[in-house]
């Protein structure tokens, strides 16, 4: 059987990537999986320079889910070529560096000079974090703050770029048109939910920022949607994501009309994920005979249910 997925000309041997900001910058987990067994790596956010984040405590357990708000901590761009990036290309890791910028010309300084590098399979455009209140999101929720983002970074690099589109607008369809006509060779969606929660014994937020991103199987349904929804409106790759931890929720988002999925959260839980989700795809295109896992994108099948009644 053939994994194999294409975003723009980035080929990957399967359709299953790392989640920014839940896999570190890749390393933290070589010991308990093979980095060149995945279909990519997309490290944690970075911005030119590097950056504390928000005091803690940064993360609280939600009902089927995780609220964190972490403030896009990081290492900057310039440490991480030189000291994550070299390891990564020796351990064959496909490596899709996530973007971060509170400012057109931040995003485009931080897209040349990884551009610069051998190494980068891609670039992840965050302009979707929900718990930072300069840059990100401001051009995340804007239509033309999206298509700015994109467009800067596509004038500067001849890398795939990826605008990884927030959950937290009225008709994400539409953002994903906007990146697409702007140059983006396709979108990964959903970024966390803007959400809170309080301890109800001392009457505070369970996180120092008040506010974080809702992520975890809680959001699932909600994200699939949303793929389809993007799915339906473009004609690049969507790469789909919120909620996945086994096989069957991966092949979800691939019917919906994901080319690739990230895992994220579920990897907290369980480091060992990677294998067994892409042991559980392979076993559903053995069951249903599909030779491509291409073949299953997009193919939810809408016609009406017939009823039968005794």
């Amino acid at each position: 059987m053939d994994l194999r997925v294409r975003i723009g000309s980035l080929e990957l041997p399967n359709p299953i990537i790392a989640a920014s900001g839940c896999f570190g910058y890749g390393l933290e987990y070589e010991d308990v999986v093979d980095l060149s067994a995945l279909g990519g790596v997309a490290v944690k956010g970075l911005f030119l320079k590097e950056r504390e984040g928000h005091p803690p405590p940064r993360i609280a357990e939600t009902p089927a889910g995780m609220l964190n708000a972490i403030g896009l901590q990081g290492i900057g761009v310039h440490r991480f070529v030189r000291e994550k990036l070299p390891l990564l290309r020796e351990r064959g890791a496909r490596t899709i560096v996530n973007i971060c910028g509170t400012t057109l010309d931040e995003y485009a300084e931080v897209a040349r000079v990884l551009s610069d590098h051998e190494g980068v399979a891609a670039l992840e455009l965050n302009i979707s974090c929900p718990n930072i209140k300069e840059g990100g999101i401001q051009f995340g929720c804007s239509l033309a703050g999206t298509a700015d983002v994109t467009g800067a970074v596509r004038r500067v690099t001849n890398l795939p770029i990826i605008p990884k589109l927030t959950p937290n607008v009225t008709d994400v369809a539409s953002f994903a048109s906007a990146a697409q006509d702007a140059g983006a060779d396709a979108v990964s969606l959903v970024n966390t939910f803007l959400a809170m929660a309080i301890d109800v014994e001392t009457r505070r937020p369970k996180i120092s920022n008040m506010l974080g991103g809702l992520s975890g199987p809680a959001i699932r349904p909600i994200a699939v949607r949303m793929v389809w929804e993007c799915f339906s409106a473009v004609k690049i790759p969507v790469i789909g994501m919120g909620g996945i931890v086994e096989a069957a929720d991966a092949i979800e988002f691939v019917l919906a009309g994901s080319t690739a999925v990230q895992i994220g959260t579920a990897n907290f839980a369980d480091p060992f994920i990677w294998t067994k989700v892409l042991d559980g795809v392979k076993d559903y295109l053995r069951r249903h005979d599909v030779a491509r896992v291409t073949d299953l994108i997009g193919q939810i099948d809408t016609s009406p249910r017939t009823e039968v009644h005794a």
